[in-house]
């Protein structure tokens, strides 16, 4: 059962188009991620789908309701946590979430109740008396994800919820997000970063307000053309230099102390070893490389590039 589809929705701002002919569909029970660079959409697409925001074209469905013509048949039903958290710095842990359950309507009995479990998985229980402003950046985006909870609601919207948060908080963060899916609650969360979406069922690939790709993160793998290298070089800006001049090379890019990138098919990886040596870089062999997501997106934009 689908809880979410778009259908060729596009959104202007101006002469900025954010959104164009975007289209997908989230299912029930998923963690779906919405993937790309800063300004390809995202957000955008996600306010359109909490009703903020009404779409230039196309259409948006919410469980069922047309958040286009009906914006508020659906908020009683969805979560959404705004990047940054947007709650009051003068309140405390607990006054914010409470607040969130008088705007929901919550009832007394049952926002207790609520309460008490949410704090105890996401760890606030001893951090209700401290005042937000006071919190480091991984526990105010988890007092967001609790106000954004509070409710029980049916979908969750997450707009890069662990944008400059530490590593050990984006990892409590995620295991946060499993106990939710275990509880029936559909999730559609934005990230800039990679390698956060192999934590999600499915991720659309977004890039300039469309969705390249919308597939399992293994599955994406695959579609990598050509053969995968890594090489190790003692100087990575000189040699990126080098390689997106020599034929037969494909998206090549920086990966810790390595570079990637593909070759064409008859292209011998030898002849990139020596295409830098002649050019002054000291370089080893290349040797095959498994697949990130990364490199099938650099791919990706490269092709996008090459049709404009």
């Amino acid at each position: 059962m689908n809880l979410v589809e778009l259908e060729n929705v596009s959104r202007v701002f101006g002469e900025v188009k954010a959104l164009d002919g975007l289209s997908f569909s989230v299912q029930e029970g998923e963690i779906f991620g919405l993937v790309g660079p800063d300004g390809s959409g995202k957000t955008t697409c996600l306010r359109i789908l909490c009703g903020l925001l009404p779409p230039t074209g196309g259409r948006a469905m919410v469980l069922d309701h047309d958040v286009a013509s009906d914006p508020e048949s659906v908020k009683a039903e969805i979560g959404y946590m705004a990047q940054p958290a947007g709650l009051y710095e003068d309140l405390t842990v607990a006054e914010n979430i409470e607040l969130y359950a008088e705007l929901y309507q919550v009832p007394r009995p049952r926002y207790r109740e609520r309460m008490a479990r949410l704090l105890a998985f996401s760890g606030l229980a001893p951090f209700t008396g401290r005042l937000f402003r006071n919190l480091s950046g991984g526990m105010k985006q988890k007092v967001g994800l609790t106000c954004a909870l509070i409710h029980t609601p049916r979908l969750l919207f997450l707009d890069e919820p662990t944008n400059g948060v530490d590593p050990v908080s984006r990892r409590d963060f995620w295991k946060i997000l499993y106990e939710l899916r275990r509880e029936r609650v559909t999730i559609i969360v934005s990230s800039t970063y990679l390698d956060e979406a192999d934590r999600c069922h499915r991720i659309a690939l977004f890039d300039r307000g469309r969705a390249r790709l919308v597939m399992e993160p293994l599955a994406m793998r695959s579609l990598l053309k050509g053969r995968l290298y890594r090489l190790t070089v003692t100087d990575r800006r000189a040699a990126l230099k080098v390689l997106r001049k020599t034929a037969g090379v494909h998206s090549p890019a920086v990966f810790g102390p390595d570079l990637h990138f593909s070759l064409s098919e008859g292209t011998d990886p030898e002849t990139v070893a020596r295409a830098l040596r002649e050019a002054g870089i000291e370089a080893g062999s290349p040797v095959p490389a498994q697949a990130h997501l990364e490199d099938v997106y650099l791919s990706l934009m490269e092709e996008a590039s090459a049709e404009r």
